[in-house]
């Protein structure tokens, strides 16, 4: 079998340019030192044989991998947008990002581990669901930010919407087109559904001044179809039951929530309305249209890769918080009340 053929070195250059290997080095990293001839000799011969610094043993000499480590649920359409701004936002800096996914199996502390074992500079972790006890011990001996969770946790850098202005979009939305009667689907256990839920109930008081009734839910499809199903098994929606308006802890949830009303033949908008959150790429297709909470996620990447890196490059020290201001996407699953227009 042929094989493949051995990259160029330092020294390689160096013999091609009749100089040292020292004086090498000094013109490809740009010192003074080797005359106006060298140098030209040096540029030629590395041309030549198309040398390329090896950037990972030079990182290693300076003990950097200029490595970002970031932790996604593979499930999560919104997270695997980020993920897209991340690498993005990186490459702009000069960062690479090693991802560690959180599967059925596989849990945020394990993946933590495997951004640790690949030398990872700086942790992102995108929703993270540890305790803020052991954020705060990871964060004592690494850097540390979390993205999509309110927390005050020493050292842990902090990009976030502001979700309790994104519920309340969506709260007014509803309120607007008429409807009186809302509901949430709640999300799985931790500070993310707990706020989101918090900002529904004090949203609706704020401007119906009325009761609100929550729903057990989750964070996936399944968990939204069960959800929707037990609203109509329950008789909870217009006309018998009332509610008009729902919003969902997110856009997967939301989803689940439509597959349970077209099975039970339940319009949507015209019998109820459905709001997600995060404005995934799911709830932008022409077939679903989803009205939802965009968190915006270029912002929200740019944010946390900026934080991370000026700890790393810059020597920042104290805890950044990053808030950033949440929109409301209207598409066809809300409408007026009975369908009006």
């Amino acid at each position: 079998m042929p094989t493949r053929p051995s990259r160029p070195r330092l020294d390689d250059v160096a013999a091609r340019a009749g100089v040292s290997t020292a004086s090498v080095s000094l013109v490809l990293r740009g010192r003074p030192g080797p005359s106006d001839t060298t140098r030209e000799a040096v540029l030629r011969a590395a041309s030549d044989l198309g040398y390329r610094p090896d950037r990972t043993a030079s990182l290693l000499a300076r003990r950097r991998t200029q490595l970002l480590g970031v932790t996604m649920d593979v499930s999560s359409p919104f997270q695997a947008e980020l993920l897209e701004d991340l690498q993005a936002a990186a490459d702009e800096r000069g960062y690479d990002l090693v991802v560690s996914p959180l599967t059925r199996t596989r849990d945020e502390r394990r993946a933590v581990e495997m951004l640790l074992d690949f030398r990872c500079e700086a942790l992102i972790l995108l929703g993270p669901s540890t305790p803020d006890a052991d954020l705060a011990a990871l964060a004592r001996d690494h850097h540390v930010v979390a993205i999509g969770r309110r927390l005050d946790v020493e050292g842990v850098d902090v990009v976030r919407a502001a979700d309790d202005v994104g519920v309340g979009l969506a709260v007014d939305h509803l309120v607007g087109l008429g409807h009186r009667s809302l509901a949430f689907v709640d999300g799985p256990r931790g500070s993310i559904a707990t706020l989101r839920r918090q900002a529904f109930r004090a949203a609706t008081r704020r401007v119906i001044g009325s009761s609100v009734r929550v729903v057990p839910g989750g964070a996936t499809e399944e968990a939204g179809q069960r959800a929707g199903a037990d609203l109509v098994r329950a008789g909870a929606l217009a006309p018998s039951g009332g509610v008009t308006g729902l919003v969902c802890y997110n856009d997967r949830a939301a989803l689940g929530v439509l597959a349970a009303f077209q099975e039970a033949g339940c319009s949507v908008p015209a019998d109820v309305s459905v709001v997600g959150y995060d404005d995934s790429p799911l709830a932008r297709l022409a077939t679903v249209g989803l009205t939802s909470v965009s968190q915006a996620t270029r912002p929200m990447a740019e944010a946390a890769v900026q934080a991370a890196t000026q700890r790393l490059d810059e020597g920042r020290s104290e805890v950044v918080e990053v808030v950033l201001e949440p929109h409301l996407e209207v598409r066809r699953t809300t409408g007026p009340v009975g369908g009006r227009r």
